[in-house]
């Protein structure tokens, strides 16, 4: 990262470290919709509750860290639950943005896993600041308890689960005894935030079962959620997050919660007077109330390249108000921040879903922009202000990146590498295809570096069989470069340069859809005998070919690699 990054990033951290410095509490009322419900409608409720969140941008997590994952003593220091290396906020060269419940659990790579598709993308809650070596061997590999070591820092342990644990996974994360809990009580958030979505692994997840978490994950969240108690740590970050994203982890709040839903309270009525939570911060007094957002919530938008917009959501959720709420934009920079209106029916904003207030910024100068969102009326007394917050850069420049031979080939994994970029870039976009010539499968997907300080990616998902290719993209304040050449690890490890030409194929009824770079040159498409069916003399981008239905190879003369077509 450059230096003139870093120093935005400092500025960034300082403002709005300002702004979420006074802690949040819980708003009265909030857990109210929880009581007098068992099982299944108390999972569902704690869903319609969390799920309706500020989704946060992405590029403007470092913004939040200082305040959610920062030690009390020393604001400046990073609180790393997977190490305890030093590092320290406005220099976080080594760590990664982690989730700690793994994005592909849930999100097929290349699926807009970053959009308001998948919020879970950048919900707090399961985001932690975390030592990039151990993010890499932590993997995608379930939570569990480690019998044979693989990794080893202190903190963080990999390796071989012990019996009845993993799901069918090889390797498991064994976080440090001080921190279970914390995971624990991130996981079943998850569990409930999340619980709608179909989950493409399910080594500690289930679908189609309304408890989300499969028994033997119970097993180990449960038990260690009791061994490692509620931390002040946890209640601090719980505070932070809610007035970075305006929700709010119960299982934290409530610490016996767990047990009425997959403990030893299954099937039992919960009450909030049972868990001692019966003062004003829980149970509505019945007048006017704001639950959402609370005063001085901060919405930092980030970096936006000019010419470019970004919006976000922001739930407006209140109680007995008897008269719809005023809201507008102003201070400062109000002009590059908009909204699509000026009141909100006391109906929608009363509803248990909360109305959906959506905030634009389309900037039209380069720098530092602020705002304030004002939302009053309602019935309420006094009002609730909103911090708004982005920075305008110039457009990109990015240039195509050279990708290198693959390296720590293995029977199970490989290591993608790469030059670095000399511009100024976010993050690296690794585009890989997995060809099974056993099965004949084909699978395109992308995966993402944390950053841009690393020059390689390692898989660890290779099957025997397998032909795997990849070529590699820089991003900046969503631009990409054009793509690299392509590297190929063939079914023998073997690797080299395919084509500086990385080439797409797109089935439509009928036939196929061509998308590359340039000009492939020549092209032959064979059928499942080997025969000609088709020849091209120059394959370009975009063109269209008419195809009978059936299974076809596609080679060209600047590509080593043959594609699998199927044409319904």
């Amino acid at each position: 990262m450059k230096s003139n990054r870093l120093y935005r990033l400092v500025i960034a951290l300082m403002t709005v470290g300002a702004c979420l410095g006074a802690s949040a509490t819980i708003p009265p009322g909030y857990y109210s919709s929880l009581d007098g419900k068992s099982g299944q409608a108390l999972k569902n409720a704690i869903h319609d509750l969390t799920l309706r969140h500020t989704v946060l941008s992405y590029y403007s997590l470092w913004n939040y860290f200082p305040e959610t994952d920062c030690y009390p003593e020393n604001k400046n220091k990073v609180w790393d639950m997977y190490s305890d290396y030093n590092y320290y906020f406005g220099n976080t060269r080594g760590m990664n943005r982690e989730h700690s419940l793994p994005k592909s659990w849930w999100a097929p790579s290349g699926e807009n896993e970053n959009t308001v598709l998948y919020p879970s993308y950048t919900d707090l809650m399961h985001l932690y600041p975390a030592d990039a070596e151990a993010n890499t061997a932590k993997y995608y590999w379930p939570l569990g308890e480690v019998s044979s070591i693989t990794f080893n820092n202190g903190v963080t342990k990999v390796g071989t689960p012990k019996t009845g644990q993993g799901g069918g996974c090889s390797q498991v994360f064994e976080p440090d005894n001080r921190y279970k809990g914390d995971f624990a009580r991130t996981y079943f958030y998850m569990a409930c935030t999340y619980q709608h979505y179909n989950w493409r692994h399910t080594y500690m997840l289930t679908n189609n079962n309304w408890k989300t978490l499969n028994d033997w994950s119970v097993d180990l969240l449960c038990r260690w959620a009791r061994n490692d108690a509620v931390s002040d740590k946890e209640v601090a970050r719980n505070d932070a997050v809610q007035k970075c994203q305006n929700n709010r982890n119960p299982f934290i709040d409530i610490p016996e919660l767990f047990e009425y839903i997959w403990g030893n309270r299954q099937g039992q009525v919960f009450n909030l007077s049972e868990v001692g939570m019966t003062n004003d911060t829980t149970t509505y007094t019945g007048d006017p109330e704001l639950i959402a957002p609370i005063q001085d919530t901060v919405l930092d938008f980030g970096e936006v390249a000019l010419g470019k917009s970004l919006d976000y959501i922001l739930f407006v959720k209140g109680y007995a108000l008897n008269n719809p709420l005023s809201v507008q934009i102003y201070r400062y920079d109000y002009e590059m921040f908009s909204i699509p209106v000026s009141s909100i029916s006391r109906t929608m904003a009363n509803s248990p879903e909360g109305y959906p207030l959506k905030i634009t910024y389309t900037p039209t100068s380069i720098g530092e922009h602020t705002a304030r969102l004002l939302i009053s009326d309602g019935g309420l007394v006094g009002s609730v202000g909103v911090e708004l917050r982005a920075r305008c850069m110039p457009v990109p420049t990015l240039t195509q990146l050279v990708a290198l031979p693959a390296t720590g080939i293995t029977s199970t994994g490989y290591t993608a590498n790469w030059n670095a970029s000399n511009e100024e870039v976010d993050y690296y976009v690794i585009t890989r295809t997995v060809y099974n010539r056993e099965t004949g499968d084909i699978r395109t997907e992308t995966a993402n570096t944390d950053n841009a300080s690393t020059t390689s990616y390692t898989f660890n998902d290779r099957q025997p069989g397998e032909t795997h290719t990849y070529y590699v993209q820089s991003f900046c304040l969503g631009y990409m470069s054009p793509p690299s050449n392509v590297i190929t690890i063939d079914a023998s490890g073997v690797t080299g340069v395919m084509a500086s030409k990385p080439l797409q194929v797109l089935t439509m009824d009928g036939g196929i859809v061509i998308k590359c770079s340039e000009s492939m040159g020549s092209a032959n498409i064979y059928n499942m005998a080997g025969q000609v069916v088709r020849h091209i003399d120059n394959l370009q981008n975009d063109m269209m070919i008419d195809l009978p239905r059936g299974i076809y190879l596609l080679t060209t003369s600047s590509s080593r690699e043959a594609w699998k077509v199927i044409v319904n």
